[in-house]
């Protein structure tokens, strides 16, 4: 036979302020133990401002909305001391913000493209206008943007091929080959220098 030497009241009393103890502690440590999201709401806050001024309410006006609105929702929750609630909004809000701003980015980016596009079809059609109309006559005064013409300009006198005075220019060099044991003659006409 087997005897149990305690109480069963005064256990479950102990159990019982124990449980009671562990749950009030987990409650008060629960609520301790998620700081305030400061930094993840500076981050959204920062996030949001950089998309109004990447112009998102023209170019994605309906994200930047909803980051707006799950940012006034984690300051509520923030007021309220739910902590986790309002870090969740808040990364939500940034996530928004951020696709906000690069939805802007983009339709900026697709608005300069389309107005190079325009401007180049109108250089090519003035281009081609210009190309398909007459010449203008050499009595015509230029246009302003018409680039000057320029003339074939005469060659300086100085210049010009005339056969040398004998005795200068270019010497010849004799069609008969020297003899070794001949010197040449410096002062010869037609000998080699």
């Amino acid at each position: 036979m087997v005897h149990i030497f305690f109480q069963p009241a005064r256990a479950s009393r102990r159990l019982f302020a124990m449980a009671t103890a562990l749950g009030v502690a987990l409650v008060v440590g629960g609520c301790a133990s998620v700081p305030p999201p400061d930094n993840a709401m500076n981050l959204a806050q920062n996030q949001l401002q950089a998309a109004r001024d990447a112009d998102a309410a023209d170019y994605a006006p309906v994200d930047l909305g909803f980051a707006q609105d799950k940012f006034q929702q984690a300051q509520n929750a923030m007021a309220q001391r739910k902590y986790a609630d309002a870090a969740n909004l808040a990364d939500e809000s940034r996530a928004d913000a951020e696709l906000a701003r690069a939805k802007a980015r983009l339709g900026a980016a697709r608005a300069q493209i389309q107005a190079k596009v325009q401007e180049n079809a109108r250089l090519r059609q003035q281009g081609e206008q210009d190309a398909s109309s007459p010449a203008p006559a050499e009595n015509d005064a230029p246009t302003e943007n018409a680039a000057p013409q320029l003339d074939d300009m005469p060659a300086p006198a100085a210049s010009a091929l005339t056969a040398p005075a004998p005795g200068e220019g270019f010497q010849t060099v004799p069609s008969t080959p020297t003899q070794p044991d001949q010197t040449p003659d410096p002062t010869a006409q037609g000998s080699q220098p």
